[in-house]
């Protein structure tokens, strides 16, 4: 049984979707560095091949496929070139994700936004799981992480009801196939994360009330560094979890243990 000090992902293969920046980047080049072969896919072409290059220049392995996770035949394709450059699958994580202008209340965010959000951060990341899946049982099993967010265990401190909707698909899709696959050699968890320091995220924040509203929640009084949010992934996808499947993995700076937060 691996321990946390020799954690690793040597002689495996990971799938990364959004791994083009934030947190998707960042645990690519973890994963790499921890003696995974990473294939990044993302829609970003120039996102995805600037991470790719980073990896191979730090003596890293990694491949680029350019897809819309929410396009069915581009995600088979992207789980079938993964296969073929690596041999394998045996960390699959379903990241990529979107906060689109727009997402707000349920009466005035508009059907376009909502079907949008919905098809990337949900579909997607159900497209990803329906072609993984085999590709990680011909493997001999491995690990699925899922990117949910704290909002799907909360309510968010600001309306957003497309994204939100969209994590709680999310967080509810995982514990069934965790719970499908368990005997099967695979593992599902969904991770949780607080708000983070991503470019996607300091774009909403970019006004400063928005930003003080959000940070008055989080006992920590600072938004997580995607780094840190990688590491809590690679112990997911490594064998040091070896007993964890089906979690709500919180990695939230205490948002979900406060009631009220001091000034």
């Amino acid at each position: 049984m691996a321990t946390l000090q020799e954690t690793t992902l040597k002689g495996k293969s990971a799938l990364i979707t959004g791994g083009g920046s934030g947190i998707g980047r960042e645990t690519a080049l973890l994963m790499a560095s921890s003696g995974a072969h990473v294939v990044v896919c993302e829609r970003d072409e120039e996102g995805g091949q600037a991470t790719v290059t980073q990896i191979q220049e730090a003596g890293g392995r990694a491949a680029l496929v350019v897809a819309d996770v929410s396009d069915d035949a581009q995600m088979r394709s992207a789980v079938e070139t993964t296969v073929k450059e690596t041999g394998g699958l045996h960390v699959l994580f379903n990241n990529a994700g979107i906060f689109p202008d727009g997402d707000g209340s349920p009466v005035d965010t508009p059907l376009d936004i909502w079907e949008w959000v919905i098809d990337v951060n949900l579909k997607g990341v159900f497209l990803g799981c329906k072609y993984g899946i085999p590709a990680m049982l011909e493997s001999g099993g491995g690990s699925i992480i899922n990117t949910a967010s704290f909002v799907a265990v909360l309510g968010a401190a600001t309306s957003q009801i497309a994204y939100t909707a969209s994590k709680g698909g999310v967080l509810a899709m995982t514990r069934e196939i965790a719970v499908e696959y368990a005997r099967q050699g695979i593992r599902a968890n969904a991770l949780c994360p607080g708000p983070v320091r991503t470019p996607l995220l300091e774009e909403f924040l970019a006004d400063p009330e928005v930003r003080a509203r959000r940070l008055v929640h989080i006992p920590m009084g600072r938004l997580a560094e995607a780094e840190e949010l990688a590491q809590a992934v690679l112990y997911l996808a490594s064998d040091a979890s070896s007993y964890v499947t089906g979690t709500t993995f919180m990695v939230d700076g205490g948002i979900a243990a406060a009631y009220v937060t001091p000034e």
